[in-house]
């Protein structure tokens, strides 16, 4: 069985170094309140940790951050300068905490690896089961160790122990023996005890002011004794705290004194008296002057007498001026502008509002409400509407005005912004696309269209240069600078060849930026070709009644120039034709009708007339040209056919057209009447296999004979028959055709049933019925021979 016994070790402890506390305006001390602008520069120094050890070792300073937030500063340990490591954007964070440490390099309490207990336990048993050794029993984050032979324990290397932090420790001590057997079986016995670990209070800590930092207000209605603020400390050993007496070590001009017991500060003298709006009182307990001083800020309340103000780097100015390039990212801070805004009233007399009046949401000012004075910080809200190629400065007015004052004070400053160009523009066409017309024929080198591209940008930034390509282009040129297009000085153009073109420009500045236009040029016909005849001299048959038609032909490109109009020049007599001007057909005069008519008029049989017509056309100029025309007049043709070919007899090609088109449609009807007589007899001929029939030849042939029962009357019946046989087994050429024995046998029938012979009534029914039987007869026969 373990037993446990305790021993205690006493450690001595040193007193804590502290900061000290100059002030808000301060630039050392213990950095409480630190203002800071957002434009300073990464890498600038902005404040230096200051402090003191009561036993005048040299001391150690350090800063660290909450969990997960940005490091904005860093500090140099020895010398305490801190530095600003991350760029500040007071919109984005207004407010930085920041934890700054101090310490000498001893610790608090006991130092670390100090003893604290001798922990003992007695096991009764003899060798290995009777050796204890000891251990601590798992726990987080412990600030001791244990000697595990001696039992000796321990603060832990790197440990030290605080009253004010923690001023009780629990640890649970485990002794163990060595083991050994017992009834047999190995076993290792082991035994637990709690030792707790009270820490006794030292006087290491100074006094701490509580509520920091102070700020107090002296009125104008204020009198001699008023109380101002009061201050409070409390020691920072808690467990035994000495009584703090206070006492105003600086700042009070005589104006202010101090209740050294409350602490409450109180005025002296009337507030007409001071002759500071501000006082700063350093205060501190008495006996600890050294270790433990804060500031407690008096501002001196008065009359709402003070406007904005607004102020450059060098003092109170109201024009503020600057030169950047046009089009800045938006969000930037034009960092150019230095201004500083400030109300010297308090409270609410010093509370104010900016506004930026100008060209309407360009660019935006922060902060929009002012409480004493502010860093003015413009910002760039609309990138597009800062162009150089619109305005080449741009002007706002700053302006600042309180918001609870009855006065409504203000201040004004203007601010002038000039522009930078850049090449933010490209060339641009004043159409997209240009249409132009050039007379055919035109000499190279003539000028076709102007076209015109303009750059807004400066300098050379804004100048064009034209250029041209495409498929069309090979014809034509451009001038680099003026835009002028025209002709190779090789190029012929002819409408009849071709007469559209069309290409593209490209006006380009000196930075590679480029816009296309299309241009369309159409080659103008001019009047350059006469109508032609085919011939000079032709022939032509008239028919009294009928036009007879001559043609020519304009091969300029378009109207009016290859429109012609037909005149007769001359004929021998003259009153003989007239002719169509437009269509050129030639017809005889109404009133001759006839070929007599015409015989009369020229005194001839053959009746024929030379015409000299001539074809002109519309053009300007217009050109002419003739053809003699041998006309033969000849009478009317009585048939269409003859009439056609002698109206065709000067046009060969359509006869034959005609002649192709006749046995064209005479083929078609040949064809068609055949394929309708194919199908008919397959349909009539087909063979059904659905049904074979097969009769057996009789045996006997079975002879007709006829008894006349009604005495001559039925000779002639008899006949009939006898003469059919004889026809149908013979098969002779002489024998009558069937026909003639059917009209017979038909006009037998026929005197039957008009009663001529009513004797021969039963003979006739009987010639009937036996002439069925016979065709019956013949049917059979022909079917089996086919079907075998």
């Amino acid at each position: 069985m373990l037993r446990f016994k305790y021993l205690s070790f006493s450690a001595q402890s040193d007193f804590a170094p502290y900061f000290y506390d100059n002030g808000a305006g301060s630039s050392n001390g213990n950095m409480a309140l630190l203002s800071i602008s957002e434009d300073t520069s990464i890498g600038t120094h902005v404040y230096t940790l200051n402090g003191s050890d009561p036993e005048g070792e040299p001391v150690t300073y350090g800063m660290t951050f909450d969990k997960g937030s940005k490091e904005y500063f860093s500090v140099e340990p020895k010398s305490g300068n801190v530095t600003l490591i991350q760029t500040l954007d007071r919109e984005v964070q207004d407010e930085i905490i920041a934890f700054v440490t101090i310490t000498d390099g001893r610790n608090k309490d006991a130092a670390s690896g100090s003893s604290i207990y001798r922990v003992q336990a007695v096991d009764r048993d003899l060798g290995s089961g009777g050796s204890v050794s000891y251990y601590l029993q798992s726990m987080p984050s412990t600030k001791f160790t244990i000697d595990g032979h001696s039992g000796v324990l321990r603060i832990r290397s790197g440990e030290s122990l605080d009253y004010e932090l923690s001023r009780t420790h629990f640890v649970t001590v485990v002794a163990k023996d060595g083991g050994g057997k017992y009834h047999g079986k190995y076993q290792v016995m082991t035994s637990t005890a709690i030792i707790t670990i009270n820490v006794l209070d030292t006087q290491d800590s100074p006094p701490v002011f509580v509520g920091t930092p102070y700020f107090g207000f002296v009125y104008e209605v204020s009198v001699p004794g008023s109380e101002i603020f009061t201050v409070f400390a409390k020691d920072g050993d808690q467990n035994n705290p000495n009584a703090m007496h206070y006492s105003i070590l600086s700042g009070s001009d005589g104006f202010f004194i101090i209740n050294s017991s409350s602490g409450c500060i109180s005025l002296t003298s009337f507030p007409v008296q001071l002759r500071n709006e501000l006082y700063e009182l350093k205060v501190g307990p008495d006996g600890f002057s050294d270790y433990s001083i804060t500031t407690v800020t008096i501002r001196v309340v008065d009359l709402n007498n003070h406007p904005p103000t607004f102020y450059g780097e060098n003092g109170q100015q109201n024009h503020f001026e600057l030169t950047m390039y046009e089009h800045p990212p938006e969000g930037e801070i034009l960092r150019g502008l230095k201004i500083t805004v400030n109300d010297s009233d308090q409270g609410a007399n010093a509370k104010f509002r900016l506004l930026l009046v100008g060209p309407s949401r360009v660019l935006r000012v922060v902060p929009q409400t002012v409480l004493n004075e502010a860093q003015v910080t413009i910002i760039v809200e609309n990138s597009t509407a800062i162009d150089y190629e619109k305005y080449q400065f741009l002007t706002f007015k700053l302006l600042a005005v309180e918001i609870d004052t009855p006065e409504r004070f203000s201040a004004t400053a203007d601010i002038v912004i000039n522009l930078l160009d850049t090449n933010d523009n490209i060339p641009k066409f004043s159409s997209e696309f240009y249409i132009a017309r050039i007379p055919e024929n035109s000499p190279g080198g003539s000028n076709v269209v102007s076209v015109t591209a303009t750059d807004p940008d400066s300098g050379l930034w804004g100048a064009v240069k034209y250029s041209i390509y495409g498929s069309g282009a090979d014809l034509f040129l451009i001038h680099p600078t003026s835009g002028i297009i025209y002709t190779q000085p090789w190029a012929s153009l002819d409408a009849e060849v071709k007469s559209k073109y069309n290409f593209y420009v490209k006006a380009e500045d000196t930075e590679g930026k480029y816009s296309l236009a299309e241009v369309f040029v159409t080659v103008l016909d001019q009047n350059d070709h006469p109508p032609e005849f085919n011939q000079n001299f032709l022939e032509r048959t008239m028919i009294i009644g009928a036009p007879v038609k001559i043609e020519a032909v304009d091969e300029d490109a378009e109207e009016p120039n290859n429109l012609i109009e037909y005149s007769i020049m001359k004929a021998d007599p003259d009153n003989i034709f007239d002719i169509n001007t437009s269509t050129g057909e030639i017809k005889l005069k109404p009133y001759i009708k006839s070929m007599e008519i015409v015989q009369n008029i020229t005194k001839q049989k053959d009746c024929r007339w030379s015409v000299v017509v001539q074809a002109r056309d519309r053009g300007s100029p217009s050109f002419s040209t003739t053809a003699v025309v041998k006309i033969d007049i000849t009478e009317t043709v009585s048939r269409p056919m003859a009439a056609f070919l002698m109206q065709s007899r000067d046009n060969p090609m359509k006869a034959l057209g005609l002649a192709i088109s006749i046995i064209t449609v005479m083929v078609l009807v040949t064809v068609m009447i055949s394929t309708i007589i194919y199908f008919r007899n397959t349909k009539s001929n087909r063979i059904t296999p659905a049904r074979r029939i097969i009769r057996k030849r009789p045996k006997d042939q079975r002879s007709w004979t006829f008894r006349p029962r009604f005495g001559r009357s039925d000779q002639s019946f008899g006949k009939f028959f006898t003469d059919d046989e004889t026809s149908d087994n013979h098969s002779s050429p002489r024998a009558k055709p069937r026909s003639s024995s059917w009209r017979t046998s038909k006009n037998t029938d026929v005197a039957q049933r008009s009663g001529q012979n009513k004797d021969g009534s039963g003979i006739s029914s009987a010639l009937v019925s036996e002439l069925k039987m016979r065709i019956e007869q013949k049917i059979n026969e022909a079917n089996q021979g086919y079907y075998y």
